[in-house]
């Protein structure tokens, strides 16, 4: 897919082709994700970058065909358990709440969102790397999704991300396929000022 079709999606400014190139598509083959290629998506997340290098991020991971898939697949809500369901592999994302401080104390860690979603872009380019493509979603019951995963207490659930590899838009349910496409970004003056607000 030549992503120049699509309105929005060529860069204003110089940058790597991978991040235009990085969509969030939901139509997937029946393509085979390994559990070598989860090691390699698990291991560009565990080199995102990371405050005070805590690393908060926790991924939980099932492939197609795992009862941990059909648990994770069925906590989503609205549409996403249709689509969501042909990916290769599912994965839960959180993070913990609190760091370890100097003084041994545990305290909150502010960041801990920020840094994992820094590990989720990380996984999301690596998938592009390997002809994968990856797809994150809000939409789930976190009651439902925490009980899927056994998420322990003192963590955050953000997300699930779907990866597959890209399949045809007549795979999905009518009513989503005109959505099957990259979207536009915001121009940079948009998004960021020189100086202050």
């Amino acid at each position: 897919m030549s992503l120049d079709q699509f309105e929005g999606r060529k860069p204003d400014h110089p940058i790597a082709a991978e991040f235009p190139a990085r969509w969030s598509p939901r139509s997937f083959t029946d393509r085979i994700v390994t559990e070598a290629d989860v090691m390699s998506l698990l291991e560009a997340a565990r080199w995102a970058p990371s405050a005070s290098n805590h690393q908060p991020w926790r991924l939980v991971w099932s492939r197609r065909g795992e009862d941990g898939f059909a648990a994770i697949r069925d906590a989503l809500s609205g549409v996403n358990p249709v689509w969501a369901g042909r990916a290769g592999a599912l994965f839960a994302v959180a993070s913990k709440d609190t760091v370890t401080n100097r003084e041994g104390a545990e305290v909150a860690n502010r960041t801990a969102g920020f840094d994992t979603g820094a590990a989720w872009m990380s996984l999301a380019l690596q998938a592009g790397t390997m002809g994968l493509y990856a797809h994150a979603m809000g939409g789930f019951d976190k009651d439902k999704l925490s009980l899927a995963v056994g998420l322990p207490e003192g963590h955050t659930l953000h997300c699930v991300v779907a990866v597959g590899e890209l399949g045809p838009v007549e795979a999905l349910p009518e009513d989503l396929q005109a959505r099957e496409k990259p979207s536009g970004r915001k121009p940079v003056d948009e998004i960021a000022v020189h100086g202050r607000f």
